[in-house]
């Protein structure tokens, strides 16, 4: 028996054939578990890099350098926010994801992570902005400072206008100024701070639970297959207009 669902045939067999197709489902779970447990496990035995430049941050509590932002921890996590000065709005994936990890970030702090965004737009911008949101998550602006550009997240005009940046390992084509991305740094005893990891572009996925959940219902993601996916259908979070949710709640579908 088949059975369409927007469009798409889908096979219905009785329960006894389904927990057979389930096991077999769960043993290739199992595999992917274990293949990113040793992805993190590489992960966390890259080298490091001694971080020497002197970078200064504008913050709540006045101006900081990178080893204040740890706090009293001794493992920060910079999430690179694309909000450039005069952005009326921060970016709406940028948005969704700090929606994800803005819960979080209490109980990273009790385990001796802490978590702070950083955009190069100047503190105010970024103070309104997070006020819209509501977020608590430590934000601070990078602003006159070259923390974005050495980190690989902004891009000087004349770079843009060449047509390739660096950015996630490789040259590419800039889509703008401003890009996303994950950095992770260790400090030791002796006050020295060290770059460990960063990660860019569909890395970012790992941080949305909310794709989790999409991949484990029937329909899945439904994003297009070709040109921009979240954009597709992701608004930040005051934006959702209440008769789109009142139609997915009726019809079973908000993506036409």
């Amino acid at each position: 028996m088949n059975m369409r669902i927007d469009k798409q045939p889908h096979q219905v067999v009785p329960r006894d054939e389904w927990i057979e197709a389930s096991r077999r489902l769960v043993a290739r779970e199992k595999e992917l578990t274990r293949a990113h447990d040793r992805l993190a496990q590489e992960r966390r035995a890259l080298p490091w890099v001694r971080v020497d430049k002197n970078y200064r941050f504008q913050t709540h509590d006045g101006e900081q350098r990178l080893i204040d932002l740890f706090g009293a921890n001794e493992q920060l996590l910079v999430y690179h926010f694309m909000l450039a000065p005069g952005d009326a709005a921060g970016c709406i994936g940028c948005s969704f994801l700090l929606d994800h990890i803005d819960g979080v970030v209490v109980h990273l702090r009790h385990h001796g992570v802490s978590v702070v965004a950083v955009s190069r737009a100047p503190l105010a911008q970024i103070e309104r902005y997070q006020s819209r949101m509501g977020w608590k998550i430590p934000w601070v602006s990078s602003n006159g400072s070259d923390f974005n550009y050495d980190f690989g997240v902004s891009f000087r005009p004349e770079d843009v206008a060449a047509g390739e940046v660096d950015y996630n390992f490789k040259r590419q084509a800039p889509w703008g100024e401003e890009a996303s991305g994950l950095s992770a740094f260790i400090r030791d005893e002796h006050g020295e701070v060290f770059h460990s990891y960063s990660s860019f572009g569909r890395g970012g996925e790992a941080l949305l639970p909310a794709y989790a959940l999409l991949d484990m219902t029937p329909l899945g993601r439904r994003e297009p297959a070709q040109g921009p996916k979240m954009s597709s259908w992701v608004r930040r979070h005051d934006e959702y207009e209440p008769q789109q949710a009142q139609a997915a709640q009726q019809h079973g579908c908000c993506c036409h």
